[in-house]
């Protein structure tokens, strides 16, 4: 009935791609896809011969899956009266976009003309692998939401991320969710239970190996960092960029949640633009705030921005306690809309302008060196930077923490902060680093190179986290290798499609 029923058909994707994206934070529980995607995969399998049908498909089940894991996008356009008319577009034409990515790899897994056997499963896994890794670079790129972030809260099973990265390990997650699909093809029992005891070994081998790479990490010692380093998480009301802010009283409250001892050597960590009423050459009129609340012992990072031959950015700072710059991070990927207007000579015309204040668009860098503290090296992240995998170090040079800073009031109370901060912990045990966090009305946190989260404050706390060890880490296999390592994946899958193929032509 629902097969010829149409209505009833795209009802039934959207409802599985919406009930998929349960699966990711701050939910959790990945187990539904083991139904979603066999359903997705025989559906598509009754349809193959109807090209059309079959990119509808995937557009549709993708569609279902981003409006409900995406629908916070639109809190961005509450703050501007010129944008809140875009809100019902942004609601649907995002999602609908993104579900594109979907509806191509179905319609890819149409014109190979696919059967009811683990060959299908096999093109199927590839075909979103491919599109989804396309989806994470294409127009800038947006790696939000793979259905590898399900598994986040699993970290036994993820340390595989340190050898392989996000994107293989998201090609073997589509895989893993797909096979129950062989319990209903026409296979011998054996066959079935041969497929079914192969993939529950793999599954504990790689469960038991991270869980003792875990346990091997808990023998390492720590090691003094000779100073304290303190994350600031100051909950700060995300208007503030709309209103005219008193940048003296902002500063004074920032300095009482920061609690600086004048004889401790501290290096704070402030979230990004959490000044965002002044540039930092205005900073400088408070100077006195820093210098009599701050000793020279102290080290300040935070978000500014920096107007610099005609140009704004977006930056990361190191300061002193007479706000001298030690050193300095322009922002390399901006948000489209959010820090600059595209098409900007075609829409400022027409009244729009980038969300965050201000009417000049912020301009990129190309450079993120590391930044070195203390004879420890820190790689520079703002806001979403972090969520490129294979996209943190530019250099060759090896570097101690990962240092992320943003302001996550954009998302409001959502789920949005809890998806930007899994990427936090992919990204460390994909490079095998520590990650210092610092969110304003986001999640701040401390994480190791093994994803642990050793403290954090939540969305709705004020604080500071601090700590004055941490355990070294070697190298990662990805962190040298990065995301070629996908493309070795694609090799062996493809490599397979045509084994398959050519023996199912015999």
């Amino acid at each position: 009935m629902i097969y010829k029923n149409k209505f009833l058909l795209f009802l039934f994707l959207l409802s599985i791609g919406l009930f998929s994206s349960f699966s990711l934070p701050p939910y959790n529980f990945f187990f539904i896809n083991f139904f979603s995607f066999p359903a997705l995969l025989f559906v598509l399998l009754f349809y193959s011969k109807n090209k059309i049908i079959s990119f509808n498909i995937g557009w549709i089940f993708g569609f279902g899956y981003f409006i409900s894991n995406l629908y916070w996008i639109i809190n961005a356009l509450k703050f501007d009266d010129i944008f809140k008319p875009l809100i019902p577009f942004a609601l649907i034409l995002i999602p609908l976009f993104l579900g594109l990515f979907y509806g191509l790899s179905t319609l890819v897994f149409s014109l190979l003309n696919p059967k009811k056997n683990f060959l299908s499963i096999l093109i199927l896994a590839t075909s979103l692998s491919i599109f989804e890794y396309i989806r994470s670079f294409i127009f800038g790129g947006f790696p939000w939401n793979l259905i590898s972030y399900s598994f986040v809260n699993n970290l036994e099973f993820i340390q595989l991320l340190s050898i392989i990265g996000t994107y293989a390990f998201n090609s073997i997650i589509i895989l893993l969710f797909l096979l129950p699909a062989v319990l209903f093809f026409n296979y011998e029992k054996k066959i079935k239970t041969k497929i079914f005891i192969i993939t529950v070994i793999i599954f504990f081998t790689n469960h038991f190996w991270g869980k003792s790479i875990l346990s091997h990490y808990e023998l390492t010692e720590n090691s003094d960092l000779g100073f304290t380093i303190k994350i600031i998480s100051p909950k700060i009301d995300i208007n503030r960029y709309f209103e005219n802010e008193n940048s003296s009283k902002l500063i004074s409250e920032l300095i009482d949640i920061s609690e600086p001892n004048l004889f401790n050597k501290t290096v704070f960590v402030l979230p990004e633009g959490i000044l965002s009423g002044i540039y930092f050459e205005d900073l400088k009129k408070f100077k006195t705030l820093f210098s009599n609340n701050f000793s020279k012992q102290h080290k300040i990072i935070l978000g500014m921005n920096i107007y610099e031959n005609d140009k704004v950015y977006n930056s990361l700072l190191v300061l002193n306690n007479e706000l001298d710059i030690l050193n300095k991070y322009y922002k390399n990927k901006l948000v489209p809309f959010g820090e600059y207007l595209p098409f900007e000579n075609i829409l400022s015309n027409m009244g729009f302008k980038k969300i965050t204040q201000g009417y000049q668009s912020f301009s990129a860098d190309k450079l993120r060196n590391p930044i070195n503290l203390n004879n420890f090296n820190f790689i520079p992240l703002i806001c979403y930077e972090i969520i490129y995998s294979g996209k943190i170090n530019k250099t060759e040079k090896n570097y101690d923490f990962i240092l992320n800073i943003s302001e996550d009031g954009w998302f409001g109370d959502s789920i949005g902060p809890h998806q930007h901060f899994s990427h936090s912990i992919f990204r460390s045990i994909e490079e095998g680093k520590h990650v210092i966090r610092s969110s304003n009305n986001g999640i701040s946190a401390y994480i190791n190179p093994k994803g642990q989260i050793i403290d954090k404050t939540l969305t709705t706390d004020k604080g500071f986290i601090e700590f004055k060890s941490f355990k070294k880490s070697n190298k990662t296999i990805f962190s040298s290798q990065g995301n070629k390592i996908f493309f070795y994946f694609l090799i062996i899958y493809i490599s397979l499609i045509f084994f398959f193929k050519i023996r199912e032509n015999q």
